[in-house]
């Protein structure tokens, strides 16, 4: 009899934005005249920028020759983007990193849940809570934690962020061995000081610990004081592994386009002891279970580096700031307490009541989808998440509706 990995059944009945999805469907069959305004999940809504649709078009016609044409690329990337990315997001501020600690890869969600892969199934777990799924998830499948109890899994260490604390994670309080760490952060749009990075950064050099740090939406930073990359932080080329994205700053959700950063500092120890380069075992699951970004994919994601591309993409991310200033605004003016809209396109708002309950009121009576927090975790419960991710019609029409409905 073929037999299951156990594992899976241990994750919860459904993924959150499968819920999201069915209650909305629901309403939509009950309501088909109801025009729904959706803010909830981090999907963008602008087309690609003109000088990135350009460089795609001009990567497809080369396939088009055969003098042109690319088969299999190299696993790793292109060199022409690697160098590129390490001049302007490293360089530039000032961390030493090299074009071959670049991996290029189709999306900051599946690096960050196979990074796993490379590690022990003993390792500690560290996750902010709330938290992005898919760190929770891909450990489960792995077999890292025990089963959910009161909607938390045994065998992970919840690191919690609440009002209390400003919405940034408590530092651990017990040994660890990777660390989860996101921002600006989804879900609560906060975002970390370079002080406050600095504490993961000593704590994971002190304890031989590992940060996986998510950087996917680094481009709506506008504080030029907030750290851009962990690297900015001393000694963090030893201890972290950094994700970037084209998804959010370019609006390559559908096409597909990020990469993943590690320094060969990194090191974790085998069986025995000994000290390995974590890069050199990423880059052999990377080369092994990976063909490879398409070539047009990567011209396109090179041209949001040219002059006329990075004007573009700041432009867009600008786009998406002014909707996430008007819902803070808004949220503010009615009374509830909030993070992020600022370096952020998340709004992370505390409504004081059951948070399912705030995704039933706002979908019903506002015609407005946001995404629950208790979805995101326990310490999410009571908050929803509202996306900047629409035009700035609909967001303000989506925030009057709110401000009835309440």
């Amino acid at each position: 009899m073929i037999k299951i990995n156990d594992n899976f059944l241990k994750l919860k009945a459904s993924y959150l934005f499968l819920d999201i999805a069915k209650r909305v469907s629901d309403f939509q069959v009950a309501n088909p005249d109801a025009k729904l305004i959706k803010l909830g999940i981090g999907d963008v809504t602008e087309p690609l920028p003109k000088s990135v649709l350009k460089a795609f078009h001009a990567g497809v016609d080369e396939m088009a020759g055969r003098s042109t044409f690319r088969g299999y690329g190299p696993e790793q990337g292109y060199a022409f983007l690697r160098d590129v990315i390490v001049k302007t997001d490293y360089h530039a501020r000032g961390a030493a990193i090299e074009a071959d600690e670049i991996f290029i890869s189709d999306g900051a969600k599946c690096d960050s849940g196979n990074i796993q892969e490379i590690f022990s199934a003993d390792v500690r777990i560290a996750v902010p809570d709330p938290v992005y799924p898919v760190y929770v998830d891909t450990n489960v499948m792995a077999g890292r934690t025990g089963p959910n109890v009161d909607d938390r899994y045994e065998g992970l260490v919840y690191l919690e962020s609440t009002p209390d604390n400003g919405y940034f994670p408590d530092m651990p309080t017990e040994p660890v061995d990777l660390i989860y760490l996101c921002f600006p952060n989804n879900p609560t749009g906060a975002m970390a000081t370079k002080e406050q990075l600095k504490q993961f950064v000593d704590y994971a050099r002190e304890n031989q610990a590992i940060i996986l740090y998510d950087a996917a939406y680094v481009s709506f930073i506008r504080d030029e004081s907030l750290p851009q990359s962990i690297y900015e932080i001393e000694g963090a080329d030893e201890v972290a592994i950094e994700f970037r994205s084209f998804s959010k700053n370019a609006g390559f959700t559908g096409t597909r386009c990020a990469f993943t950063t590690i320094p060969k500092k990194v090191k974790a120890s085998d069986s025995e002891g000994n000290m390995v380069e974590v890069h050199g075992l990423w880059s052999r699951r990377h080369s092994t279970k990976f063909n490879g970004t398409s070539y047009p994919v990567q011209r396109a994601a090179a041209a949001c580096y040219t002059p006329e591309g990075q004007a573009e993409i700041h432009a867009l991310s600008d786009f998406y700031l002014r909707n996430a200033r008007l819902i803070r605004e808004k949220v503010s003016e009615l009374g509830f307490g909030c993070v992020g809209g600022d370096n952020s396109p998340y709004i992370w708002i505390n409504m004081e009541r059951d948070s399912w309950e705030a995704f039933d009121l706002l979908l019903n009576k506002a015609g407005v989808v946001c995404t629950p927090g208790a979805g995101f975790g326990k310490c999410g419960e009571g908050h929803v998440r509202l996306s900047a991710f629409n035009n700035y019609e609909n967001v303000s029409e989506a925030m009057d509706r709110i401000a009835e409905a309440l």
